[in-house]
Order: structure tokens, then sequence, then C-alpha cells
């Protein structure tokens, strides 16, 4: 039996010549960049994204294709589809056809999900009240703060969810906001909210080249995880921990530790190293054969890696063997005998990838007993995040949370940073999983936050 918003009488009907050809032409628009810049083809996304986001993918470039308008009798597939074989559908089917016919794609956040039932979306790009969804599959897997492009349509006075649902990351959102305010004309500074909806229809094929960039470049590093710095250097990070000299203290590290030029202070024990001048020949290398990692702050200044004091050593942290022996050059010229021979830890991208495989954290999970693993699990978070409140992050500016929530655009950073916490930790209800389990809500009241 066909459901009621079963759209196969449509597509059929989408395969008459003239409509087609204008098909087609929205295909190109959301997924031709992509495929050029790759050298594939849409029937190599089943290989590479799996059969499931292929049809999603398709999904949305044809409910895109539902709103449009053409040079073509008719003008619109769905007026034209209604008006001709309208009569073959039944109410609900034709209310879904009317309501899709007028959507909008647009970037939802999610709150308050009832596993089975509903889940609140707020609006990231045209503001406005958030809106409770009916939505029984996706919420069994959905949780807090996680985002989605999506069209929210109104069938039988209910807010429902369309067919064509992309999960989105935090560097996916970050991708398309980039590609909206080039598309829209705004600085990469400003703030991407209350895009007129007329304005956002026409961005639609932003949204799938987003999500595609971002999965297929994890695809590809996952194949070959090949990473550089911003110096074209292959990753491979290395912590270097100076030990104190007999007598040496903090405080006379700090004072030889200012009178470098490459050292910006952020506090008391905590330094970016930055580099001073810049190799232009050396800048413009690319690494072709995977991806490229840079840390840069807000004034444009490059981050080659960041010297923290911890009790009685010095610990210089970098992302490369080229840093690791400049910045140990450099911390032995200005301290001198006021530090011992430093230690080296070093770790390969793969060495990381393989020490938290899958198979190698289950094994330690099914070796512990769950209410020890959830104790020793909360017991350990809490620390770890106790002390991240008074560490400077780059996600606020290499402020730490504490001093970040006093102005009211740092505030708006922690925000963020809070729900990321919250949604990258989390597991969908009903996992048993100890991570699932921890309680963030403090962090929120310690910052003196009230929690959206």
């Amino acid at each position: 039996m066909v459901s009621g918003h079963d759209l196969k009488r449509l597509m059929k009907f989408a395969e008459h010549d003239e409509w087609h050809e204008c098909l087609t032409a929205v295909m190109d628009e959301h997924f031709g960049p992509i495929f050029e810049a790759g050298n594939f083809e849409f029937e190599d996304l089943v290989e590479l994204v799996g059969a499931h986001w292929h049809g999603i993918l398709w999904g949305c470039a044809f409910e895109d294709f539902l709103t449009q308008k053409f040079d073509v009798s008719g003008e619109n597939i769905v007026d034209e589809y209604l008006k001709r074989r309208g009569w073959r559908e039944k109410p609900p089917a034709k209310a879904y056809m009317k309501a899709l016919r007028h959507s909008i794609l647009s970037l939802y956040e999610i709150s308050d999900v009832v596993p089975g039932k509903s889940m609140r979306l707020r609006d990231m790009l045209r503001g406005g009240e958030s809106v409770m969804v009916i939505e029984h599959s996706a919420t069994q897997s959905l949780k807090q703060w996680d985002r989605i492009a999506a069209r929210v349509v109104e069938v039988g006075g209910k807010a429902i969810m369309s067919g064509g649902v992309l999960p989105f990351s935090f560097k996916a959102c970050d991708i398309l906001f980039d590609d909206l305010k080039e598309a829209l004309g705004r600085k990469k500074s400003a703030e991407l909210e209350n895009i007129a909806s007329e304005e956002l229809r026409d961005l639609a094929p932003f949204f799938v080249l987003s999500w595609l960039s971002d999965v297929l470049e994890s695809v590809a590093f996952r194949e070959n995880p090949s990473l550089s710095n911003s110096d074209a250097e292959e990753i491979e990070f290395h912590d270097i921990r100076f030990p104190f000299a007999s007598g040496a203290t903090q405080k006379q590290i700090a004072v030889c530790l200012n009178q470098l030029p490459e050292l910006r202070q952020e506090n008391a024990k905590f330094w970016n190293w930055l580099e001073r001048d810049a190799n232009p020949e050396k800048s413009t290398i690319k690494n072709e054969k995977g991806l490229s990692l840079e840390t840069t702050l807000d004034d444009g200044s490059r981050v080659l890696g960041n010297i923290e004091l911890k009790g009685k050593a010095l610990l210089l942290s970098v992302n490369s063997a080229e840093r690791a022996k400049r910045g140990k050059g450099l911390i032995e010229h200005i301290l001198g005998k006021l530090v011992s021979t430093p230690l080296t830890e070093i770790r390969t991208v793969s060495q990381m990838l393989a020490d938290t495989s899958d198979s190698q954290r289950q094994e330690l999970e099914d070796s512990i007993p769950p209410e020890i693993a959830s104790q020793i699990m909360q017991e350990t978070l809490d620390r770890h995040y106790h002390e991240t409140l008074d560490h400077p992050l780059p996600a606020l500016d290499n402020q730490t949370p504490r001093q970040a929530v006093k102005s009211d655009s740092g505030r708006e950073r922690v925000i963020e940073w809070l729900k990321y916490l919250e949604n990258s930790s989390g597991k969908p209800t009903g996992s048993d999983d100890p991570m699932a389990s921890y309680d963030f809500s403090w962090m929120w009241k310690e910052l003196g936050i009230r929690r959206p």
C-alpha cells in the first residue's frame, strides 16, 4: 500500500522528458562541484558513503527540485502533477506534496528529544521560535544538540520533517556557514542569522555540498591518514618535557620565556609559540595526499606550538618533528641551566588511530564491570573538566572558560563549546556506555550560564 507521504508516482512523472531535463540541472547544482573536484560520478557515492546516504542525498536534491519553477509548461512539477494526476492521490499525499512545494531547507539544532515521539528544533539560520516536530524513527538515534539539515513542513496540523534529512557535524556546520556567508556577500566574521526564507530557498545546494565535503574528507582520511601542518611537515605529535633544574622556580622560568618575542603569554603558566617571519614559499606548499592542519589566533598569527608550566617541569607541545627540533633549541637557548635534559613522547596519526580503535575500547570495557567502569569514567571526567575550566582553549581564542564568560562574545563561544562537549560525549538514549551518563549540568552552573 502506498503511504500518505509516498512520492513514487510523482518521481515517475518526473521522468517525462521536459521534467527530466530540469531534474538533471538541479542534480548538477547539488553534486557537480564535488564531482568535478573529486573526478567521480553520482553512482560512485554508493561505495563512498553507502547506499543509505546515497538515497538520502538524491532525496535532498529531488525535494529542492519540487520547490523550483522552470521555463516549461506548468513551471512547477508539483503544481503540474496535481493538476494532471492529482485524482490518483489521497488527500494526505496531496497535502504533503503541496507542503514540500513551498518548503525551505534549513539547519536545525535539536533539543528535548523524546525517543520514538518528538523533538524540538531551533532554526539556526532564520531564527524565530523553536518548533516541536513529531518524529518516530530519527528520534531513536538523535541526541541533544545534534544538528540536521531538514525541511520542516506542516501536514494535518502537525509539524513533521521530510525524508531528506542530513546530520551535520560541527565541522560540516562551519563549512556550511562559510559557504553561505560567501554566497550572501557577508563577512566571515559576521554572525550568520536571520536569513530571509526567500534567500535561503536558493541556497539548498550548499547544504548537500557542505555535507559531502565533510564526509568525503573523513573517508579520505580513514583510507589514508596523511596529515600535514601549515608548513607542509608531516604531523607527529611531540610532547617534550623539560624538568626544572635543582632550585629553579616557575617564576624564574616565566621571566626568561617572556624575553622571547616568539612567545605570547596567555596566563601565568601558558604561552603560545607564534610564527614570527612567515616563509611565503613554504606556506604555499599543499599536502596533495591528505589533509592540512593549521591553528591561528584571532589576529591571524599562526601557532607553532604551546608551552605550559606544570609543577616542576615545562611542557612543549608541537605537531611535527621539525617544530620539535626548533622548539627544543629555543627553550634550551633561553633557559640554559634552569632545565635538565628533556624527555620526548612522540605519537603519529596512525598510532593515535590505532590506540583508540573500537576493538581495543570494547576489549577494555568488557574486562571491567559496568558499575566500576561508570565510576572510573565519572571520576576521570570530573577531574578533567574541572581542570579544563582553567585551561586556555583554542576554541575560546586561547582564553580559559572562566575568562571567556566575562564578555558577551566570549559567553556565546562558551555556550557553543559546552554544547559541543555534551553532543560529542553523549550517546543516544538507552546506551549503556559510561560516557552516556555523564552530567555536564554542573559546568553550566559553575560558569554562571543558564542552560538553553
